[in-house]
């Protein structure tokens, strides 16, 4: 299995004082399976401020880890989602901590929509598997998760983004279910969310495996197909 992971959260933002992102990145990255698989995995919260994707996340990535799990939370979504595609779009009104807005547009390489090369699908049935409520999303937002979702993806590395939703809040049980189902929540989240590393790190080794074999095209055979 390939070595190195890297778990990104975010910090706080204006409308989210405490980003639990921040939390499952920690408890993802502190799991004892890193250990028996001898993957070292590195947490990393990320500060919510355009520049930080410069300052902070750009550095990470140069270090090209072998998979990169990135976790940002959807206040108002009641699901975890499983992001396959990251965008340039990004919205000029809602200002970073700094208070700083977007420019826009802002493409890597010119590619104004990037799609993930890790199963989606096979990560939603991990999630599904743990009972957790999940979908496939296509919109990463606007946002700082957005933005540093097409960033990582142009560096080419295996990368999933997840957006959680909010910790369930226990004093609001007919909202969000039994109160033990609400006090769980975390610990669930973190087991399921370190499966989906686990299987990260297995396709970065299928993908590099695979480049890796011989290609199986004859020897001498020029001509591209239809």
């Amino acid at each position: 299995m390939p070595r190195r992971l890297l778990v990104t959260g975010f910090g706080p933002f204006p409308s989210m004082p405490r980003n639990p992102s921040a939390a499952a990145a920690r408890a993802v990255a502190a799991s004892p399976r890193w250990r028996r698989l001898g993957v070292d995995a590195k947490p990393a919260i990320i500060t919510t401020a355009y520049s930080a994707l410069v300052s902070e996340l750009d550095p990470l990535l140069q270090e090209r880890p072998d998979a990169v799990l990135m976790i940002g939370v959807a206040g108002r979504s009641n699901r975890v989602r499983v992001e396959w595609r990251g965008t340039s779009r990004r919205s000029t009104l809602f200002p970073d901590v700094a208070g700083e807005r977007a420019e826009t547009p802002s493409p890597v390489r010119g590619r104004p929509a990037l799609s993930t090369t890790v199963p989606a699908g096979k990560m939603l049935r991990v999630l599904r598997r743990h009972r957790l409520p999940s979908r496939l999303s296509r919109d990463a937002g606007r946002y700082l998760c957005n933005a540093s979702y097409h960033r990582a993806l142009g560096t080419g590395l295996p990368v999933l983004f997840i957006h959680i939703p909010r910790t369930p809040d226990p004093n609001r049980p007919a909202a969000v279910g039994p109160r033990r189902r609400c006090a769980r929540w975390p610990e669930r989240l973190a087991g399921a969310l370190t499966e989906v590393a686990v299987e990260l790190l297995r396709e970065a080794r299928r993908n590099a495996l695979n480049r890796g074999r011989p290609s199986a095209k004859p020897a001498g055979s020029g001509q591209a197909g239809p």
